[in-house]
C-alpha cells in the first residue's frame, strides 16, 4: 500500500458489514479513507510504504539520539548534517556513525516494526542548538506491511463511520455526559494503543 491508501480494502469492509451490492461503494471508500486518516492522527504515525526513499529534515533534541518518522529499511538510508546552520547539509555521516533503532525491528517481543530513532554511535553528535533543522534523513518512509491490528481498527472505525448516515447529525445515542458520537470506540483504541507514539519534530 502506498502513502495515503486506506489500511483496509472495500471488499474487507463489505464482508464485515454483509453488503453484497455496489450501491454504497463510494460511501464505503470514504469511510475507509476517513478511518485511516483518523488512525494516523491518533497514532501520530502512518503505516503504509512510501516505496522509494525521500529526504526529510529534523531538529534533534539531544546530541546522541534523533527521533524521526518510521522507515522500513536501511536500503537507501542516508544521514546528512548541517553544522553551519545555513540550510546546507554538507556532511554526510557514514553508516558506522549512527545506529537505527529499535534494534532488530522488535518491540515488546514482536518483530516487524520499523525504525524510528537514530543513535549517534561514532565520534560525532547531532547539533542541538541550530535555529534550522540540523539533520536531513533520506529513507524509505513507512512500514513494510500494515500491522493486522491497524487493519482491524480501520475496519472497526470505518464500519461506524459508514453507519453515521443512519444516525442524525452523527449522534448514535445519549450517554451520561451527553451525546455519544460514533468516532473511535474502546475496541479500536485497544488495538491501536501499542502503535501510538510521541510527535516527531519534522520541518
Amino acid at each position: 500500500m502506498a502513502l495515503g491508501d486506506p489500511y483496509a480494502t472495500r471488499d474487507e469492509l463489505k464482508a464485515r458489514m454483509d453488503i453484497p451490492d455496489t450501491a454504497d461503494d463510494d460511501r464505503l471508500d470514504d469511510a475507509l479513507a476517513s478511518a485511516s486518516r483518523e488512525i494516523e492522527q491518533w497514532c501520530r504515525r502512518q503505516f503504509n510504504d512510501a516505496g522509494t526513499p525521500t529526504a526529510r529534515v529534523y531538529k534533534p533534541r539531544t546530541g546522541c539520539l534523533l527521533a524521526v518518522d518510521d522507515f522500513s529499511t536501511t536500503t537507501g538510508l542516508t544521514v546528512a548534517v548541517d553544522y553551519g546552520d545555513d540550510g546546507t547539509y554538507e556532511t554526510t555521516w557514514s553508516a558506522g556513525d549512527y545506529q537505527p533503532e529499535p534494534l532488530n525491528g522488535v518491540v515488546g517481543g514482536q518483530p516487524g516494526w520499523p525504525f524510528w530513532r537514530l543513535r549517534a554511535v561514532g565520534s560525532s553528535q547531532f547539533p542541538t542548538c541550530s535555529a534550522r533543522p540540523a539533520v536531513q534523513v533520506t529513507a524509505r518512509w513507512g512500514w513494510a506491511t500494515v500491522p493486522a491490528p491497524v487493519r482491524e481498527a480501520c475496519l472497526v472505525i470505518a464500519s461506524e463511520l459508514f453507519k453515521l448516515g443512519d444516525a442524525p447529525f452523527g449522534v448514535a445515542g445519549f450517554g451520561e455526559f451527553g451525546p455519544v458520537r460514533i468516532r473511535m470506540n474502546s475496541r479500536a483504541q485497544s488495538l491501536l494503543a501499542p502503535y501510538r507514539r510521541d510527535p516527531v519534530l519534522v520541518a
